[in-house]
């Protein structure tokens, strides 16, 4: 009774404790939303520091926003058009959801109210070039700096408080191009791109929208979404998408840059990786071997018993019994004599090694069989063969061959009349 009375007051402290962490958190989404208790709402803030992190969005970059499973970050471009935008920013309101907007400095210039709207609501604000060129990635250094600055300019200008522009530069179409992200980077601008599109700048209808920013989604589990609130195809998929995003369990993300007074979110390098490794995730591709400088083993001593631990009584017992074994098999074989090396005097070894020639060495063999010709014509023969087989026997060492020449006049007269008489 005492066990299974604690094991309950043990569940329902731990039942309670999540349930209050489920009301006091960020997605406690009533609270965070008057008037809309159904919405989807933003469940935290995301602060990045753009010099850390400068090129974000897989479509084109390595690196992503540190989002978990089931996190999503709305973006959206080309604007601000009254007509379109202003819809798109009601649907966000109605949820409670905020949003990054990179905006066009001509759009800016024309509708600054609606920049103020997005300010006054809470989203991020970054910029977009200044009239939307779709040759970023070809275009001069210089033209492109105009571009960006230009944008910056008429958005800033647009706002009652110019320092909510965020440093975040998304370029036109995704035309990238390195010597303009790196001058943006030089600037402390960071360059966004997006994990995936819902292509509602095509001509395809707001049903495909909706499926395409779905499908794409639930194939990477998170990401950044790239949508465009001037595009009235985009207006009628915003409410479908944010539907799906609430009957799927996904969460809504704010990204905000870090200032002095709002330090950047902690991070871990990896987590800014759409599918971080794991050990439980194989390796598609085998890692290159480095090029390590290895030390020369001439340099490196020979171990001995006292860097082992071993002393020299037990010395047997550091070897396996195999190798001892061998050690012993070893020491057993008998020494070679120095018979075995010996060359017999006159033969034809020894004439190899002097300076004559090997024509000269089987002439002499022949001149030397021909008084036995008579005795067996297939004994003569069967020598005869033989000569070229020793005449490819290998030299003996320059010492030896002195010593033949010197203890071995005769053979070398009779190759020398052999020579004449050729």
């Amino acid at each position: 009774m005492i066990g299974n009375g604690v094991a309950f007051r043990t569940r329902s402290w731990i039942v309670l404790c999540l349930g209050f962490l489920t009301v006091s958190s960020p997605a406690a989404l009533a609270a965070d939303c008057p008037g809309h208790p159904g919405a989807l709402g933003t469940s935290r803030t995301l602060v990045v520091d753009p010099h850390e992190h400068p090129r974000i969005g897989t479509m084109q970059y390595r690196e992503t926003l540190p989002l978990k499973d089931h996190e999503v970050v709305l973006t959206f471009d080309d604007g601000p058009l009254p007509k379109n935008s202003n819809q798109v920013l009601q649907i966000l309101a109605d949820e409670c959801i905020k949003a990054t907007f990179f905006i066009i400095g001509e759009q800016a210039k024309a509708n600054p109210e609606g920049v103020r709207k997005l300010v006054a609501a809470g989203h991020t604000v970054g910029t977009h070039s200044m009239t939307h060129p779709l040759t970023f990635n070809k275009m001069p250094l210089d033209k492109a700096e105009a571009q960006i600055n230009g944008g910056i300019e008429w958005t800033s200008a647009a706002m009652t408080d110019p320092s909510k522009l965020a440093p975040f530069f998304r370029i036109p179409g995704l035309m990238r191009a390195e010597g303009v992200e790196n001058l943006l980077i030089s600037r402390g601008i960071q360059v966004w791109s997006a994990d995936f599109p819902a292509d509602d700048w095509r001509h395809i209808s707001s049903d495909r929208v909706y499926q395409l920013a779905i499908q794409r989604l639930e194939a990477k589990g998170k990401g950044i979404l790239l949508l465009h609130d001037i595009q009235a195809r985009t207006v009628a998929a915003l409410p479908k998408i944010i539907r799906d995003l609430k009957a799927r369990g996904y969460r809504i993300v704010h990204v905000v840059p870090a200032t002095a007074d709002q330090p950047a979110t902690p991070t871990t390098a990896v987590e800014w990786l759409l599918h971080p490794p794991t050990e439980t995730t194989p390796i598609a591709r085998w890692p290159s071997v480095p090029n390590f400088v290895f030390t020369q083993t001439a340099t490196l001593a020979a171990p001995g018993l006292a860097d082992l631990n071993t002393q020299t009584a037990h010395q047997p017992q550091v070897l396996p019994r195999k190798t001892m074994a061998q050690a012993d098999v070893a020491a057993t074989l008998p020494a070679p004599g120095r018979d075995l090396f010996a060359i017999p005097e006159g033969s034809v070894e020894v004439l190899l090694s002097t300076t004559l020639s090997r024509r000269a060495a089987n002439r002499l063999a022949m001149a030397t069989e021909a008084p036995h010709a008579g005795k067996g014509k297939g004994k003569g023969k069967a020598a005869r063969m033989q000569v070229p087989r020793t005449a490819h026997a290998a030299h003996p060492t320059p010492k030896r061959a002195a010593q033949a020449k010197s203890t071995a006049p005769r053979p070398t007269r009779v190759a020398t009349g052999v020579k004449k008489r050729a």
